[in-house]
């Protein structure tokens, strides 16, 4: 039997390795259960407590035997405990600490290189040490960008030309996203970030002759190419890699409220699991939602110790005057359930890539609030494909109340809108028609790879 016949019956084993955050675990966790259905074993590789959100569902989906999670042991730092070893709930200024750990952990994850032996490591972009430890064990990599392509493409002519403009003139940052993006480096050393940079420049030049990207052509594949002309890497897209619904992620009372009412009258009003709203945002946005003429349902996050009840939190009045029309849920509430139920007519979203890619499978339009790094890029894109509006701050920042209920009312109710409403189904039943077709292309590189891995350098 030659070798290419033996890779093709035999499992391909796969040692994941994702950044510690959510929204980075996410994605890596859908490629994987994608993978497994097509000979792959997984062996995912992170920390205890970025691994709170997975198991449940492995349990949930019977994936126990097929995804085996191997955990990562950060070296014991006094203000980093463990439960903070994850980005989920980690205070900003903890971050660098984090990353600092996670560099140390590299002894570490050469063990668990060397105990599992894998065919194939895939890893993402803050870890420019694994593909090393794997290359030192003949072992193929490929890094996996969890990000949209337009915000890598915009970020590597950055790197390249940083004096020349980015060719694509629809995507930009305004002057305000520009001054709060420096505000929020000031919180990490300026030796962090320079070392953010490199990772980020050499996680691309050690991945093999490709690099995994989260996305499809059809809506960034222009920014797909950009990146390969830069890189001189070939960009796979592998798909919008979107959470399927579960019944476990049911919350009976929101699902009740929400199916008495009418065919696309709600909007859903969510800032992802890692970002939090100021006073000021809040208060704005609840004047947003109580002028407009939509129902909503509104989850408010706070940050881990702080104390404040959600009618503290909003202005006063605010439950009275809102009524039967508005459920405000504190902490978390279940995404993709929500957003496939057709009463929901929008969705009010920081543009996290995870967010942005769920409501394009479903086909539901969004209302753009960005809040720092990528999602402003992602919200011009929203708006460049036509699936929704963006709320647009003011030259400081602040967002205006009348602006929210506005581009809400427009987006979700008027007949201005109906185009957005309609390209979003569209874009919807594009997904749905290609099906996993970007997962069969990258299963076909990913074998290919594991073919010539004696080639690895």
């Amino acid at each position: 039997m030659n070798a290419s016949m033996e890779i093709n019956q035999k499992s391909i084993r796969v040692l994941m390795f994702p950044w510690l955050g959510h929204g980075h675990i996410s994605p890596f966790f859908e490629l994987a259960k994608k993978l497994v259905k097509r000979n792959f074993t997984i062996f995912l590789c992170s920390t205890p407590a970025n691994f709170i959100s997975i198991k449940q569902k492995l349990i949930n989906e019977d994936l126990t035997e097929k995804i085996h999670l191997v955990d990562l042991r950060l070296p014991s730092l006094p203000d980093l405990p463990p439960h903070y070893h994850t980005t989920n709930g980690l205070p900003p200024h903890l971050m660098s600490t984090l990353k600092k750990a996670f560099a140390k952990a590299r002894p570490n994850f050469t063990q668990i290189i060397n105990s599992i032996e894998p065919d194939l490591l895939i890893y993402d972009l803050l870890q420019p040490w694994a593909p090393k430890v794997a290359a030192e064990k003949n072992i193929p990599s490929v890094v996996f960008v969890t990000s949209s392509a337009t915000m890598f493409s915009y970020m590597f002519h950055t790197f390249r030309y940083p004096n020349s403009e980015f060719p694509f003139s629809s995507i930009y940052y305004r002057d305000y996203e520009l001054t709060r993006m420096v505000k929020n480096q000031e919180l990490e050393p300026i030796e962090q970030q320079q070392k953010d940079n490199t990772s980020v420049k050499l996680c691309f030049k050690r991945s093999s002759n490709i690099v995994l990207i989260k996305g499809f052509k059809e809506i960034d594949g222009q920014y797909c190419d950009y990146i390969s002309s830069l890189t001189k890497k070939r960009v796979v897209p592998v798909g919008p890699l979107v959470q399927e619904p579960t019944s476990e992620d049911g919350n009976s009372q929101i699902l009740t409220w929400l199916n008495q009412k009418s065919k696309g009258s709600t909007i859903f009003v969510s800032f992802g699991s890692e970002y939090f709203l100021s006073q000021e945002d809040r208060e704005e946005i609840a004047h947003g939602l109580e002028k407009s003429r939509v129902n909503f349902i509104w989850v408010v996050r706070f940050p881990k110790g702080e104390k404040l009840k959600l009618e503290q939190a909003l202005p006063r009045g605010f439950f009275k005057k809102v009524g039967e029309r508005g459920m405000v849920v504190e902490d978390w509430a279940p995404q993709a359930k929500i957003l496939g139920n057709p009463n929901i007519g929008g969705f009010v979203s920081h543009c996290g890539w995870n967010s942005v890619m769920e409501s394009m499978k479903i086909g539901v339009p969004i209302i753009a609030m960005p809040m720092h790094l990528d999602q402003p890029l992602n919200a011009r894109l929203v708006e460049e494909v036509g699936i929704g509006l963006e709320v647009v701050r003011d030259k400081d920042g602040k967002l205006d109340g009348e602006q929210i209920s506005e581009i809400i009312n427009k987006v979700v109710l008027e007949k201005e809108g109906e185009s957005i409403r309609e390209k979003a189904k569209k874009m919807s039943e594009t997904i749905r028609v290609k099906g996993d077709e970007e997962i069969d292309d990258v299963v076909q590189e990913l074998v290919n790879l594991c073919k010539t891995r004696s080639n690895v350098v």
